[in-house]
């Protein structure tokens, strides 16, 4: 499905529950730079099993990319995409999943538009800018070397050799090496310049970290500081895992947050919301 919005095209699909779960609550999952919402198949056999599940391609990448199209980049841009999406698959309050920059945005949403929540979690995600390595390299590896060499490092800084099986790394490795590279760079851009540190402390959602323990970009001190910073909030750590740890390890990750969400009371029965 297409959701047209005054800054360009959006792409985005809806996966309902078997008949059998009565009304239930949505999740809307928001994925970070030169992927698309597809990352998140792996977790569909454990989610839509208990919950509705909403995901689209952010924007500037995947199918919600326009050659040509000229937006400011900026995390509200992108927690205002998350928002309409979600009222476009007509809900008013939902859970929201995040990884990396798509995490980021949902942290800024979060702490902007907190009746909107009913949970949060965010997978390999970064707070402030200053504390990402290496985004700085992006530049010279996608400009001079082009894509298909900036795709080769970023499997390896995304994935253990061997943690994927073939077709999965092909899948991905293909769908970054097709990223066009303004979009690229102007999300990197965004990203370093990102500081969320005062305001999370605002969010009052139960709140679930997903952290790799082996990411080439954001040391475990980085979810070690957003827990201290957001009250209800709880980390699990990943071993043998990189950046890519939402797609590499995606029935465990769904699996902990399904836990999590019913720990907090949320799943197949509990009462839906608006």
């Amino acid at each position: 499905m297409i959701l047209d919005t005054p800054h360009g095209p959006l792409h985005y699909e809806i996966t309902e529950t078997p008949p059998w779960v009565p009304t239930p609550q949505t999740v809307v999952f928001c994925h970070g730079v030169a992927i698309n919402c597809d990352l998140w198949a792996g977790w569909l056999p454990v989610t839509a099993q208990h919950f509705r599940v909403v995901r689209f391609d952010t924007r500037g990448f995947g199918r919600s990319y326009v050659e040509g199209r000229e937006f400011v980049w900026g995390l509200d841009l992108l927690a205002d995409d998350i928002l309409a999406v979600a009222r476009a698959a007509g809900v008013d309050r939902f859970h929201l999943v995040g990884e990396s920059m798509g995490g980021t945005a949902c942290l800024r949403l979060a702490c902007r538009e907190p009746s909107s929540l009913l949970s949060l979690a965010c997978a390999s995600t970064p707070h402030r800018g200053a504390k990402i390595k290496r985004v700085g390299e992006w530049r010279n590896y996608a400009t001079q070397a082009g894509m298909e060499a900036w795709s080769k490092q970023m499997m390896n800084d995304r994935f253990y050799p061997g943690a994927l099986p073939q077709p999965l790394w092909d899948w991905y490795y293909g769908v970054q090496t097709r990223t066009a590279v303004k979009p690229l760079l102007e999300a990197g851009d965004m990203l370093m310049r990102a500081d969320l540190s005062a305001e999370l402390p605002r969010i009052k959602v139960p709140t679930l970290l997903l952290a790799p323990d082996a990411s080439p970009f954001l040391a475990l001190d980085i979810p070690a500081e957003i827990h201290q910073l957001i009250a209800h909030s709880e980390v699990a750590v990943f071993p043998k895992s990189r950046h890519g740890l939402p797609f590499s390890h995606a029935r465990e990750c769904a699996e902990t947050h399904l836990a999590f969400l019913r720990r907090h009371g949320f799943g197949s029965g509990a009462p839906s919301a608006p």
